[in-house]
């Protein structure tokens, strides 16, 4: 793995905490890790003063090659579709150079006070065109 810093890249040890009884990570941890590498990732987005606020709107997990305890895992974030009012990301979980597991989140932009949907800011949408896979 490479040890250059992105920002959309996340490094995780796997803790006990977060292993079943058969030694495998537990389905929702793989969430709960995607979740977090989102929340690096979408920290060094462009500051806004009416930024939208952003909900799932889907998630899906696939599972390939369980993690197990004090696996150290690598999180990639890229940006899978970039919609009028909606974002898709697709965050990839490996170990080694092996794909463990691929989170897909899809988020909708609305209305702070409303909750209707809005637009993307062009800033955001400009900014994650750098990271469209």
């Amino acid at each position: 793995m490479d040890e250059t810093e992105r920002v959309e890249v996340t490094d995780i040890r796997v803790p006990y905490r977060d292993i079943d009884m058969t030694g495998r990570l537990h389905n929702a941890a793989y969430l709960a890790y995607a979740e977090t590498a989102l929340s690096h990732f979408w920290r060094y987005r462009p500051p806004l003063e009416d930024e939208p606020h952003f909900h799932a709107t889907k998630i899906e997990l696939r599972l390939h090659d369980p993690l197990g305890l004090d696996d150290k895992a690598r999180l990639a974030v890229r940006i899978d579709k970039i919609g009028g009012k909606s974002i898709g990301f697709n965050v990839a979980i490996e170990r080694d150079e092996t794909l463990c597991a691929e989170v897909e989140i899809i988020w909708a932009a609305t209305d702070p006070e409303s909750g209707d949907p809005v637009g993307l800011p062009e800033d955001i949408r400009d900014w994650l065109y750098g990271y469209l896979k």
